[in-house]
């Protein structure tokens, strides 16, 4: 099992027709990118019919076996199809509860991010005896399961499957635990990265394999292992032995078991998280929410009304400093809602200009303008099911307001153009660093637009309100360094730790990760120090290095950066020229860590500048 593949179980009710035509040709559609399998409550062969009309689209389907549902692990796909109404009670999927475990028990996250997610084709069958429709009806039926594959693949639905794979890989492998889990018949439908480190075992020797071959002769809790009595695994605490081939190459781990219940035919799956007794226990891991890492009060308060409006379809405003974490608070709530099956397209409102901003939001048509050799569809069309994050909303024009305003109203637009109005289905979500009651005062902003965008609003906090987050901040960021670098750093010094707690980070989150990555560049060992974090955290005096001559380069001489203060609130309304170039001489004319220190987006920066300082005045003051 290739468990980075998209998986897709097809499940009819006896006759193999729907879901075999849907299986193969989702197959052929996808050239084996995406795994389709077939499978009945009660199978039996593929009818004659269903192999011509296959046929007919050169897809061979003589060498088809069939497949009962109760053989198959349901938990192991990510998209599962029904056809027929006792296909879609079998595969029903309720919320999963846990059998005697704490709310934040592993086995709880487990479920809720490898739960697949379960559509309904109510096309109908094709009767398996003589038809008086001879193979009309079987090709009627073919073209009906044809445009419903279609519609996956051109919305954009399996691409957003594969991204919600791999954020939930990506979640359940950063555990310091070893994460796994098996189905009623102890099969392993999941099993992460720390659970192979813990075992020795790979994953591709383990998924779809029986507990008891992978780990023989009694599987993961040894001789006491109660599957084969059919009563599930309820043993918690138990540690067992693993042998791998010698004494000398033996692993000692402790596992601790939850069932599952309310899933079903799944309904005795179990999850086993796994405890290295090798080494020294693991430390106690900060809380993960969809890429949101923390415990403090401030957070919690975030997530849990993330949790309360993804409920809903109202429109969100997100509202934070720059480098707070938005976009991740964005999809967090597209990930919790009803549309988490459905595309997730962002785009920076303050990053393009007006007349790209309005193709790349509503598309256009071919020869709308020079260089529109195609018809391209915009961003509210590909969000079409899903959710549209419109990040720096504050940054719009005021003439383009008046467009957005048209469209969130209508539910409707006409590419660039175009002549024809097209409809979507797209909940909104926006965010901005500037307060935009403010602009709406200023006239900056139009106030009808910002009750259609803030129908609820969320303010996320800055990073110096949540100190306690810091060092499982630090442990997220170094984990994801250790993995994007092959760095063997592991941790930060108490000193470094003191010097990162008294920095106010005016950039937040963001400038968190670039300091960490900077000193993983400068750091050739497991552990950060002081001298490795940049100057403004590190409290080191920089050497300032600029165009120079041979006769020059012996004398140059430090040059001290005063440590930035912090940003002003309010965004561009907040600045003035002095304070402009105050922070580009601070930053030696860098407009990056310019627009840090003032806590505004470098485009919001590049805009002041031209609208206030076209000859360039403020940029030579340095």
């Amino acid at each position: 099992m290739d468990d980075e593949k998209l998986r897709v179980l097809f499940v009819g009710e006896r006759h193999a027709v729907r879901s075999v035509i849907a299986e193969r040709v989702l197959t052929a559609r996808t050239h084996g990118a995406v795994e389709a399998v077939s499978a009945g409550i009660d199978p039996g062969p593929v009818h004659p019919l269903a192999l011509q009309v296959l046929r007919e689209l050169a897809i061979d389907a003589t060498n088809h076996q069939p497949r009962s549902l109760a053989g198959l692990s349901v938990l192991a796909f990510d998209l599962i199809v029904t056809f027929g109404d006792g296909a879609r009670e079998r595969c029903s999927l309720p919320a999963a509860t846990t059998n005697g475990t704490p709310p934040e028990d592993p086995a709880t996250t487990i479920v809720g991010l490898v739960s697949p997610l379960h559509v309904h084709w109510n096309i109908a069958e094709v009767s398996p005896g003589p038809s008086r429709d001879g193979i009309g009806r079987f090709r009627l039926v073919r073209d009906e399961i044809i445009g419903r594959l279609d519609t996956l693949m051109r919305h954009g639905y399996l691409d957003a499957l594969r991204e919600r794979k791999r954020r939930a890989m990506h979640r359940i492998d950063r555990s310091a635990l070893g994460l796994t889990a098996m189905d009623a018949s102890s099969r392993f439908f999941l099993f992460n990265s720390r659970a192979e480190r813990i075992t020795g075992r790979t994953r591709t020797e383990v998924l779809g394999r029986d507990c008891r071959q992978v780990f023989p002769p009694h599987g993961l809790c040894g001789s006491a292992c109660l599957f084969a009595d059919g009563e599930g695994c309820p043993l918690r605490g138990h540690e067992h032995i693993v042998g791998l081939g010698s004494p000398a190459h033996s692993r000692a781990f402790r596992v601790e078991v939850s069932s599952l219940q309310g899933l079903g035919m799944m309904s005795r799956a179990t999850v086993a998280v796994l405890h290295d007794t090798n080494g020294a226990p693991p430390a106690p891991r900060s809380r993960h929410f969809h890429g949101m890492v923390g415990r403090s009060p401030a957070l919690a308060e975030a997530i849990a009304l993330i949790r309360q409006v993804a409920r809903s379809d109202y429109p969100v405003l997100i509202t934070g400093e720059s480098g707070t974490g938005k976009e991740l608070a964005a999809q967090a709530i597209h990930l919790e809602s009803r549309r988490r099956g459905g595309p997730f397209v962002p785009i920076n409102c303050g990053a393009l200009p007006e007349h790209i901003l309005e193709s790349e939001l509503f598309g256009h048509v071919k020869g709308a303008f020079t260089g529109a050799i195609r018809d391209k569809k915009g961003r509210f069309e590909l969000a079409d099911g899903g959710t549209l994050l419109l990040d720096e909303v504050g940054e719009l024009s005021p003439a383009f307001q008046v467009k957005l305003l048209r469209v969130l109203q209508e539910k409707r637009f006409e590419p660039v153009g175009g002549e024809r109005s097209i409809m979507v289905d797209v909940r909104v979500v926006s965010s901005t660093n500037r307060d935009l009651r403010v602009l709406v005062k200023e006239g900056a902003f139009r106030e009808d637009l910002f009750y259609r965008l803030a129908v609820v609003p969320l303010g996320l906090p800055p990073l110096r309100e949540r100190a306690a987050d810091l060092p499982g901040l630090v442990d997220h960021v170094l984990a994801q360094i250790r993995k994007d670098t092959g760095a063997a750093i592991h941790k930060v010094s108490p000193t470094a730790m003191a010097r990162l707690s008294a920095h106010p980070w005016p950039g937040n989150i963001r400038e968190l990760i670039n300091a960490l990555q900077y000193a993983s560049v400068h750091c050739s060992g497991e552990e950060i120090g002081p001298e490795h974090l940049p100057p403004e955290i590190s409290g080191q005096t920089p050497v300032r290095v600029s165009a120079f001559d041979n006769e020059t380069a012996d004398s140059l001489e430090a040059e001290e950066v005063p440590p930035p203060e912090e940003p002003p609130r309010g965004g561009a309304a907040a600045l003035t020229p002095e304070r402009v170039a105050e922070a580009i001489r601070r930053a030696g004319g860098n407009k990056l860590q310019a627009a840090r220190l003032l806590g505004i987006g470098r485009a919001t920066l590049y805009r002041y500048l031209a609208s206030h300082d076209p000859a360039g005045t403020l940029d030579t003051a340095t």
